[in-house]
């Protein structure tokens, strides 16, 4: 099969869940379908490494958060010289989604980068720890950890303010 045909059927199998798993990370949609559009862009332009990978879905993954990272970090700094303090991110931009996944998608902007891409990965899209590990590059030893992190912040985040803190046994059941 030759490398246009391979993307070809690797687009159909496989864009929906990647633009799933970015748009955790990233929280727009938009933004979630370019570096989604963008890995498979350089699969095309890669054919070696597209087709050398042992496992493609996970190659584009990896290539999808690479420029999802990198266009993060240039929007930050584009913001920072433009203005002076910090910038709150759009709380939804897809419309009609619940107010629950509004707030959840605002909990996953404030986590640190490293421990959104985990929780992401391994809560939305379903991905087992290894799997995580393998694509961040990092040991399984440190998703845990920044999955460990990533739900502590996550219940701070989210808990109602009229509602008690949980107790320590119900976090950890």
């Amino acid at each position: 099969m030759d490398t246009e045909d391979a993307v070809r059927q690797a687009y159909q199998v496989f864009y929906r869940r990647l633009v799933t798993q970015v748009f955790g990370l990233v929280g727009d949609l938009a933004e979630a379908e370019d570096a989604v559009q963008e890995a498979f862009a350089r699969a095309l332009g890669a054919p070696r490494a597209f087709h050398g990978a042992d496992d493609t879905e996970r190659w584009l993954r990896v290539v999808a958060l690479n420029v999802a990272r990198s266009r993060y970090r240039r929007r930050w700094l584009f913001d920072r010289l433009v203005r002076a303090g910090r910038v709150e991110p759009a709380a939804a931009s897809v419309p009609g989604l619940s107010a629950d996944r509004v707030a959840l998608l605002a909990a996953l902007r404030r986590l640190a980068p490293p421990t959104r891409e985990a929780v992401v990965l391994h809560y939305l899209a379903d991905l087992p720890v290894g799997e995580v590990a393998a694509t961040l590059g990092v040991p399984e030893g440190t998703v845990k950890a920044r999955l460990s992190r990533g739900r502590a912040s996550l219940a701070r985040l989210l808990a109602d303010d009229n509602q008690p803190p949980l107790a320590k046994e119900a976090r950890h059941a």
